[in-house]
This record gives structure tokens, C-alpha cells and sequence, in this order.
């Protein structure tokens, strides 16, 4: 039974964590479309800012439905931007309770820098990778070339750099709430380096352009940002040492010290917390008092003497009871 309920209370708390999951998720959904419509009304204006590294070149469309589907495009892009924060919100809604007390404290404040980080990350990209790559392909492209780009291609082109470096800049935020929360160690991304770079150099690959300037604009950066992130594990890992040793040396000296109290030996506490007893009598061993010969005489007159089943009479109950006052009969009526 007792097997039983626990998987009963097991299933039920899973359950639980599955609706809210699913209540989250509609949340963030609900959002997202919100923006998404938002971002509709304002796609226009969104579309001139981004086409400005073309420097007055048109883009060009193959079809009607092209159209819809680069403004589509844009505003899923600034939706997604713009939802970000909410779903870091309801992510820790959903996994605070789970944590303890100074995970939840410390997590909670690292959702403004995360936004801040993505942020940054896009800008970055946006002004400085971006302009350096495109500009660089289009000059080689106009030597022989009659250059014309598609508003598809020229897009997809540009979400294809700017969003990876969104997300490599949250990597030192993530490092160090994992460093925190003691789930990593600088030690550890250090002995992991030479596999962080190969991967570094694969994503930089596949989301750059196949030449090697575009490559390296991408690859620098990101393990840049992958020795940045070790630098700040390894000072969070500092202070997370430095704090455990403060709370250690402060649990010590509110602790009692044991070993310059008095030390107190038994025979010592047995004077202190047991008093001594008065020696009582043995009522086996209490001497008798002497038979008077009266009394040895009264005791061998049978006229006297009492057998043990008569009844007492009333002589022998005032001799016994002195103190109790005579009631006489009459009075009795």
C-alpha cells in the first residue's frame, strides 16, 4: 500500500509539472503572436532600417508570394527578439521553485543581463561582422559580375550571422550562473578548450559564407568570447570560495567552544545534581517493643482473651479510637 501511494503522489506531482509546462508554453505562444502582429504594423519601417548596408541598392523578388514571405520573415525575427525576455520570465517561473534559495536569488538577477547580452550580441554583429562580410563578397562579385542580390537570399544571409552571435554573447552570462551554482569549474573549460575552439570552428563555418575572410569574422569572435567566459568563471569561482570560507569562519565563531569550557568529572556532577538520602529503618529488621505482663496475662484468661473472628466489642473500639465521642441512643434518634 504504502508502495502504491508513493507512486500515486509521484504520478500526480509529474502531472502537475506537465500542465504547468503546457501553461507556460502557451503563454510565451500568446505572446510571441502578439508581437508577431506588432512587428506587422511596423515591418516597413523595419525593412528600410535593415536594407541600409546595401548603400541604395534594390533588392529584387522572383514571385508574388516572395513578398510575403520576407516580411514574414522580419517580423518573426523582431518577434523572437522581443518575446526573448518573457520566455527567460516564464523559465524561471517554471523552474525557480526547484532551486534552492540563493540559486533562485542569483538567477533571477541574471535575466536583465541575459536581454542586455542577446542584445549586444545582435548589435554586434549587425554593425561590425555583418557590413565587414557583405561588402567584402559584394566588391569581389562587382569585378565580374553584374551584381543584383534577392531580398530572400540577402536576408536569410544576414539572420544566418546576426542571430548565432545573439546567442554566443549569453555565453558568459550562462557560464557563470553554472560556475555559481558549482556545475562547472574554470579547471574544467580550460581542459575542454581544444574542443571548444574545433566546435567554435565548425558553427563558424556552416553559418558563414564559404570563403575564408567570412570564416575567420566569425571564428575570432567566438573564441574570444570563449576566453572571456573562462576569465569570469574563474573570478565567480574566486568569490564563490571566498564566500563559502566566510560562511565556514562565521559558523565557527557562533558555535560554543567546547574545549575551553571547565571540565567537570563524575564524582563532581554527582554531588552537584543528586542529593544524599536519609537512611530509613528497615521495617524488617525494627526491633519489637516488650510484651508488658499485663498484657501476657490478659492473654492467658480465656475470659479475656479475643478470638481473632469475634466481633470488636465497644470497649476495645474506645480503648482503640479514643478521640471518638460517645453517641447514645437516644440522641441517635
Amino acid at each position: 500500500m504504502l508502495g502504491a501511494d508513493k507512486n500515486s503522489m509521484s504520478l500526480e506531482n509529474i502531472t502537475e509539472h506537465l500542465e504547468d509546462l503546457r501553461r507556460r508554453i502557451i503563454y510565451v505562444l500568446a505572446f510571441f503572436l502578439i508581437a508577431l502582429i506588432g512587428s506587422l504594423v511596423f515591418v516597413g519601417n523595419v525593412y528600410n532600417y535593415l536594407v541600409t548596408p546595401l548603400q541604395g541598392m534594390r533588392l529584387v523578388v522572383l514571385g508574388p508570394g516572395e513578398v510575403v514571405q520576407i516580411y514574414l520573415t522580419i517580423a518573426g525575427v523582431a518577434a523572437i527578439a522581443v518575446t526573448t525576455p518573457f520566455l527567460l520570465w516564464q523559465l524561471w517561473v517554471f523552474v525557480g521553485p526547484g532551486l534552492l534559495a540563493h540559486e533562485r536569488r542569483y538567477a533571477l538577477r541574471l535575466i536583465g543581463p541575459i536581454t542586455v547580452m542577446f542584445l549586444l550580441g545582435v548589435a554586434f554583429a549587425y554593425y561590425v561582422i555583418f557590413p565587414e562580410i557583405f561588402h567584402f563578397l559584394r566588391q569581389i562579385a562587382e569585378i565580374r559580375f553584374t551584381v543584383m542580390f534577392t531580398a530572400s537570399e540577402y536576408f536569410s544571409f544576414m539572420f544566418a550571422i546576426v542571430v548565432p552571435f545573439g546567442l554566443l554573447f549569453e555565453l558568459p552570462i550562462v557560464v557563470m550562473f553554472l560556475t555559481r551554482i558549482g556545475v562547472i569549474t574554470p579547471m574544467w573549460l580550460r581542459s575542454v578548450r581544444r574542443y571548444a575552439y574545433f566546435l567554435c570552428v565548425i558553427l563558424g563555418v556552416f553559418i558563414s559564407p564559404p570563403e575564408l575572410i567570412s570564416h575567420l569574422s566569425v571564428v575570432v569572435p567566438m573564441i574570444l568570447v570563449y576566453e572571456i567566459s573562462i576569465g569570469i568563471s574563474a573570478l565567480t569561482y574566486k568569490r564563490k570560495l571566498a564566500a563559502e570560507a566566510w560562511w565556514r569562519e562565521k559558523e565557527q565563531q557562533e558555535a560554543p567552544d567546547v574545549a575551553d569550557s571547565p571540565a567537570i568529572t563524575v564524582s563532581e556532577a554527582n554531588e552537584s545534581t543528586i542529593e544524599p538520602l536519609e537512611p530509613q529503618a528497615d521495617p524488617q529488621t525494627e526491633p519489637l517493643e516488650p510484651v508488658s505482663d499485663a498484657s501476657k496475662e490478659s492473654a492467658k484468661d480465656p475470659t479475656t482473651a479475643r478470638s481473632v473472628d469475634s466481633p470488636p466489642t465497644q470497649t476495645a473500639d474506645r480503648e482503640r479510637l479514643p478521640n471518638r465521642p460517645e453517641i447514645d441512643v437516644e440522641d441517635r434518634e
